[in-house]
């Protein structure tokens, strides 16, 4: 049954492999504050029932394992088609007011209720960054599906103004994603002395993330680089290190008592829309060391240092510049704290919240 304009119901989908987990559980959270019931459909692989089960302790949502294929991993466009019309139908089963889906190529059915989709990458623009080229054909019918789906979407959302332009001209499309920033609370960590080592996280597989890079720095280094996050990929991607310490995949906790102890944090990617594992390392107070691209620059511009994403052997200096000089590092730390904070997830849920204002009147009392 549909549940009552007093308490709207908000069905949204996830993928566990990335970072869109944590920004759907903050955002679950966030709304369930303000009034709305959420369940979250989740899609491809499954965390541990434990995680669920925590998961839906922390979120106050409710979590459907659903076992649908994720979009960027099915093998056809018809499988993305027929995600798609499974959560349309378990929308209209589970009375939802609102459907906020974590990619536009999921937005293809009739929905009963509005649809949110959030931009958070995407093929096309990820390929135009990190290959080279035309499209291939495997990449070709997923941009496609893409593009269809922010057409159809009632409202789009992007977590940066550098990565909604990129969005706007891959797709060609009339208006931008509304831009709403990611957003984290991260616990204020010690102000004991930070740590005499480099750390970075994410999927390695991932040549967005560059990980040949980050793994050419620390052959440089005289201090380790540890690195947190899947050296293989789900559908058969790998990359081969030598030099960096590589910790494997670790969970939220054991991420954040890395960054509690204040290492210095490098992210030299290609490609990022935005950067959750940044801005866990800015709450940290961890300095910060980026490559130089649109997205950071708009986030992090005097709050970190940045570098050519391939120039390995300026991010060793300006390493090495920071462990030299610790009241320079101390002050980017701070820096980037301050910064981090404009981006909680209460500043996040609050620009959803404005942006779904209008699309059903059961919304309005949770958005104002």
């Amino acid at each position: 049954m549909p549940l009552t304009a007093a308490r709207p119901h908000i069905l949204m989908s996830a993928d566990a492999l990335g970072g869109v987990w944590q920004y759907t559980l903050d955002l679950a959270a966030g709304l369930t504050r303000r009034g709305a019931s959420v369940s979250v459909a989740l899609m491809g692989p499954a965390p541990a029932p434990e995680r669920i089960a925590r998961a839906q302790e922390i979120s106050g949502a409710r979590i459907l394992t659903t076992n649908l294929p994720l979009d960027w991993t099915a093998e056809s466009a018809a499988e993305v088609r027929d995600a798609s019309d499974a959560l349309a139908r378990l929308a209209e089963e589970t009375g939802a007011d609102l459907v906020h889906l974590h990619s536009p190529a999921l937005a293809l059915a009739d929905f009963t209720a509005p649809v949110v989709a959030v931009c958070h990458s995407c093929v096309a623009t990820w390929w135009a960054t990190v290959e080279s080229g035309p499209l291939p054909a495997d990449l070709t019918w997923r941009r496609d599906l893409n593009a269809q789906g922010c057409r159809k979407a009632d409202r789009l959302i992007a977590p940066t103004h550098a990565f909604a332009r990129t969005t706007q001209a891959a797709y060609g499309l009339a208006q931008a994603p509304h831009v709403v920033r990611n957003g984290r609370d991260v616990p204020v960590s010690s102000e004991a002395e930070p740590a005499s080592h480099v750390f970075t996280a994410g999927r390695l597989w991932d040549l967005a993330k560059n990980a040949a890079a980050l793994d050419r720095l620390a052959a440089r280094l005289s201090v380790p680089l540890r690195a947190a996050g899947p050296v293989a990929g789900p559908t058969g991607q790998r990359v081969a290190l030598t030099a960096l310490d590589c910790l494997g995949r670790l969970d939220d906790e054991e991420i954040a008592r890395e960054l509690s102890l204040r290492p210095v944090f490098v992210s030299l990617a290609r490609y990022e829309p935005f950067g959750l594992a940044v801005l866990e390392a800015a709450g940290s107070g961890c300095a910060l060391l980026l490559s130089d691209i649109e997205s950071f620059r708009e986030l992090w511009d005097g709050a970190a240092l940045f570098v050519p994403s391939d120039d390995d052997a300026a991010a060793a200096r300006a390493v090495q510049d920071l462990f030299a000089d610790p009241a320079c590092r101390a002050a980017l730390g701070r820096a980037a704290r301050t910064r981090a904070a404009a981006y909680g997830t209460e500043a996040m849920v609050a620009g959803v919240a404005r942006i779904v204002r209008g699309l059903h009147p059961a919304l309005d009392e949770a958005a104002a």
